[in-house]
């Protein structure tokens, strides 16, 4: 188990100071859907496990972020749950520092016989992209007919007692006509849901379009009644709330079409490939994979500071210029 230092020496603080306690860490670029919004036009054979960082490689450069004050690590890929020793590498993360929040994304195609497994490992929160209900939409959306897969996965899930939210790209012509039967579905379940504009980038199907956070709350507005609540503790979204029957139930949005999105940002990636990117909207990335093969930590601190320490005010988002960045490499 980490023993960590001093509170006056935990912290990882920006140039803007922010304080940099988030970590995502994509464990492999390889995935099994090829959704529209991310990499529909890659091969299906992509890569091979040989070509991600080795996990104890991974753990070598947690074991320095977690003595540096990180409190949160989200696993990505890709899909994560296609890396073999994925289990094991969640409980070994566990055994250094049993306080840390540990959490997952995926599509929850795989994650129905790994739930239980998950849960003892010491994993604590899931976040499952769910963009449809409607079988032949998630397969025009992911060219995989996944839709039973992804909701066994949510059932085990919410059976194991994991905190899980849903992820919907809300895109224009394609699913945008289900943002309340997904609502809903999270109201009927008591899941939080947690629409994301579409982030353009080139590797994307050309041509698609999302909904913007207005227009998601349009929608959401001609049949419930919402008001603001405030940014989200442990992530970017901006948080709603809705009242019925004296219950309450709570919705996000991730906008960062925003201008105040990276105001609060506590967080940079690793990638699958042994890179720090302190930005996802930001072409800048720190190479750390050979200290963490050979287990450097003096060099991994100095990279990790350095990355940190380069991490911009804000992204470079522009509108009228597709970002080059591969979100199935950086874990979105």
């Amino acid at each position: 188990m980490i023993c960590n230092k001093f509170l006056g020496d935990l912290l990882l603080v920006d140039s803007f100071g922010r304080t940099i306690d988030y970590m995502r860490i994509s464990v492999t670029q390889r995935c099994n859907f090829r959704c529209l919004y991310c990499m529909p036009n890659i091969p299906m054979d992509i890569g091979s496990e040989e070509d991600d960082v080795p996990l104890e490689g991974v753990l070598n450069f947690i074991k320095v972020a977690i003595n540096e004050g990180v409190k949160k690590i989200r696993i990505t890929g890709g899909e994560p749950l296609l890396r073999k020793g994925i289990v094991d590498f969640i409980a070994q993360i566990y055994q250094l520092s049993p306080s840390i929040d540990i959490a997952l994304t995926t599509n929850a195609y795989l994650l129905a016989p790994l739930a239980k497994s998950l849960k003892e490992a010491g994993l604590k929160r899931i976040n499952i992209s769910l963009d449809s209900l409607k079988k032949e939409k998630i397969q025009c959306i992911s060219k995989r007919d996944g839709l039973e897969k992804i909701l066994q996965g949510i059932e085990s899930a919410k059976k194991e007692g994991f905190l899980i939210k849903l992820n919907m790209v809300p895109l224009k012509t394609i699913n945008e006509d289900e943002v309340i039967d997904i609502l809903e579905y999270g109201i009927n379940l008591g899941i939080g849901v947690r629409f994301i504009e579409f982030m353009e980038n080139m590797h994307a199907r050309s041509g698609i379009d999302g909904l913007r956070a207005k227009e998601i709350l349009e929608k959401i507005e001609k049949k419930y009644s919402f008001k603001l609540l405030q940014k989200d503790v442990f992530g970017p979204a901006t948080l709603f709330e809705i009242m019925q029957n004296q219950e309450s139930y709570i919705f996000g949005i991730i906008a960062p079409h925003n201008d105040d999105f990276c105001k609060t940002c506590n967080r940079i990636r690793l990638s699958s490939e042994g890179k720090l990117i302190p930005c996802l909207y930001h072409e800048n990335a720190i190479d750390i994979k050979e200290a963490m093969l050979y287990g450097d930590s003096q060099e991994i601190l100095k990279r990790l500071k350095l990355c940190v320490e380069k991490k911009p005010e804000k992204n470079d988002w522009n509108e009228n210029q597709t970002s080059m960045r591969a979100f199935y490499k950086t874990g979105g």
